[in-house]
């Protein structure tokens, strides 16, 4: 069951700005991402479950967020059905996240009063989506569509609020070019969880990016 309500997801993603997002299989390493980020000040986690499972990983995951990082906000993404996402509900999360407008998602979230975020590529889908109770509008792929398409919709529809996934960078260029559009908060992914030449997270890199970031988004609201 999910510790925080869809209005207080809302109100952290607008608060912080930033989503962190990362798949791991392995329990261990993700705590240490995760802490990672928390210990640089993000309070959201996507966990974009794409590998066999994920959700006994995510699972175990969210316990440890609710034993030993308070207030972090844990959710998933890459959902893709329904019956996923009534499943890591189930597991305790606070918000859905999806690559494509579905509304039997829609509907049992809504049911749960569980925030939901769905990819959205056009002007139609957003209205859809805000019609199906959406708070926050997934843009994706972000680096497809661009700081120029959030401000094409914003035009039309200055009550939209857009989290862009996929082309996100925590440096200021980029992140001044998103804000400065009018997102409400970005996802972040590849481009924030840093690796060693060997392809291991480099957990202290992650951490500093995050702060940074963080850093970057609040000079910038």
């Amino acid at each position: 069951m999910a510790q925080f309500t869809r209005i207080e997801v809302a109100q952290v993603m607008k608060n912080t700005g930033m989503v962190p997002l990362f798949f791991h299989n392995d329990i261990e390493v993700s705590k240490k991402v995760l802490k990672a980020c928390y210990d640089g000040g993000a309070r959201l986690m996507e966990f974009t479950a794409r590998g066999d499972f994920a959700h006994e990983v995510f699972g175990e995951l969210t316990k440890y967020a609710i034993a030993e990082l308070p207030g972090m906000v844990m959710g998933v993404g890459s959902v893709t059905d329904a019956a996923a996402a009534s499943l890591y509900m189930a597991l305790g999360a606070n918000f859905i996240v999806t690559p494509v407008l579905r509304e039997d998602i829609a509907i049992v979230c809504n049911r749960k009063k569980v925030l939901w975020s769905p990819g959205c590529g056009t002007l139609t889908e957003i209205a859809k989506a805000e019609e199906l109770g959406c708070e926050i509008v997934k843009l994706f792929p972000g680096d497809i569509y661009g700081p120029q398409f959030v401000k094409g919709i914003k035009g039309p529809q200055p009550w939209t609020s857009i989290m862009p996934t996929g082309g996100v960078s925590p440096t200021r260029e980029n992140l001044e070019a998103w804000f400065g559009a009018g997102v409400t908060c970005v996802g972040m992914g590849s481009k924030l969880m840093a690796k060693h030449a060997d392809g291991s997270f480099d957990y202290d890199k992650i951490e500093s990016q995050t702060k940074n970031a963080l850093d970057i988004i609040q000079s910038l609201k």
